[in-house]
C-alpha cells in the first residue's frame, strides 16, 4: 500500500499543483491583476510547487537528505535533461532576459547554496543549512521577486491564456489542488522512506534520481511541447526559473522548518550545477550561433545528464 500511495501521490501533487494555479490564476484576472503578475508569481510558483510541498513534509519529518536531494537533482534535471531535450528538438534562441538576468541569478543561487551548506570553509565542524541560511535564501528570493517585477520581461508574453472560471468554481479548485498537495506530500515523502529504509539507499540519492525526475516531469512536457511549436524561448526562461525559486524559495522554506544536514559529498552535484550553468553561459556567449543553443550543444547536455543518472544510481 505504501508504494502504491507513493506513485499515486506524484499524480495527486502535480494535479493539485494545476488545479490551484488555474483557480488562483482565474480569481486574480477576475480580480483585474495584470497578466504580468499572475504570470510571474502564480504561475512561475506553480511549476516549483511539487518541490515545495515534497521538502515541507520532509523538512518537518526530519528528512533533510530528501530535501535537499529534491532540489539538487530537480535543477540538474532542468538544466542538462530538459534544456538538452529541447534543443535537440528545435534549437533554442535565448532571450536577453535569459543572457543578461536568468543566467547570472541561477549561477549566484548555487553559488550561494555552495557557500552557505559548507560550513568547514568557516571553521565550523558540521555542514548545514540552517535557519540563518534560509533566511538569507528567502531574502535573496524577495529581491529576485522585485527584479522580475520591476524588469521588462519578453517571456511573459509568451504565457498562455489564463482559463477563466466563476469564483465558486475558483475556489474549489483551489480547495481541491491544496487537498492534491498536501495527501501528495505526505504520501512521497512516507513511500521515499519507507524505500530508503527497506533497499537502503540514503534519502538523498532518492530524492536527486527518483523524485526529482517525477516533479520535473511537467516542465519536461511543457518545454518539448515549447519546442515542438518552436517556441524554444519559453522553456530555457522555465528551466532556470524553476532552478532559481527550487534553491531560494523551496530549499530557504525548508531551511527555516528545519536544519538541513549537508551531506559534503552532495558538492559533487553542486559542482555539475556550476559546470552545467557555466557552459549554458559559454555557448550563448560564444559559441558557434551566439544567443542559441543548437542541437549539438543540447545533446552534449541530456548525455551529461544520462551519465549523472547513471553515476548517481550505481555509484
Amino acid at each position: 500500500m505504501v508504494y502504491f500511495l507513493f506513485i499515486l501521490g506524484f499524480v495527486i501533487l502535480i494535479y493539485g499543483a494545476k488545479l490551484l494555479v488555474d483557480g488562483a490564476s482565474s480569481i486574480g484576472s477576475k480580480a483585474g491583476l495584470p497578466q504580468l503578475i499572475i504570470g510571474l508569481s502564480i504561475v512561475a510558483l506553480g511549476t516549483s510547487l511539487p518541490e515545495l510541498v515534497i521538502n515541507v513534509f520532509a523538512s518537518i519529518q526530519g528528512n533533510t537528505g530528501l530535501a535537499i536531494g529534491n532540489v539538487l537533482g530537480s535543477n540538474i534535471m532542468n538544466t542538462l535533461l530538459i534544456i538538452g531535450i529541447t534543443a535537440i528538438i528545435f534549437p533554442i534562441k535565448v532571450s536577453t532576459n535569459v543572457i543578461r538576468r536568468d543566467s547570472w541569478i541561477n549561477l549566484i543561487a548555487i553559488l550561494l547554496v555552495a557557500v552557505l551548506a559548507n560550513d568547514h570553509l568557516f571553521g565550523s565542524s558540521n555542514n548545514a543549512l540552517i535557519i540563518y541560511d534560509g533566511i538569507i535564501l528567502l531574502m535573496f528570493f524577495t529581491i529576485m521577486i522585485y527584479l522580475l517585477f520591476t524588469g521588462k520581461d519578453e517571456e511573459i508574453e509568451a504565457v498562455s491564456e489564463i482559463k477563466q472560471f466563476t469564483y465558486v468554481k475558483s475556489i474549489l479548485l483551489i480547495l481541491a489542488g491544496s487537498s492534491g498537495l498536501f495527501f501528495g506530500g505526505r504520501w512521497i515523502v512516507d513511500g521515499a522512506s519507507t524505500i530508503s529504509i527497506e533497499m537502503g539507499i540514503s534519502q538523498s540519492t532518492i530524492g536527486l534520481t527518483l523524485i526529482a525526475i517525477a516533479t520535473s516531469l511537467p516542465e519536461l512536457v511543457t518545454s518539448v511541447v515549447a519546442a515542438l511549436k518552436k517556441n524554444t524561448d519559453i522553456a530555457i526562461g522555465n528551466a532556470l526559473g524553476s532552478n532559481i525559486f527550487n534553491i531560494f524559495l523551496v530549499l530557504g522554506t525548508s531551511a527555516v522548518i528545519h536544519p538541513i544536514n549537508f551531506d559534503s559529498s552532495l558538492n559533487i552535484e553542486i559542482g555539475i550545477l556550476i559546470i552545467s550553468s557555466l557552459f549554458l553561459m559559454f555557448v550563448i556567449k560564444v559559441g558557434k550561433r551566439k544567443r542559441t543553443i543548437s542541437r549539438w550543444e543540447g545533446l552534449l547536455l541530456a548525455t551529461g545528464y544520462l551519465l549523472f543518472l547513471i553515476w548517481s544510481i550505481f555509484f
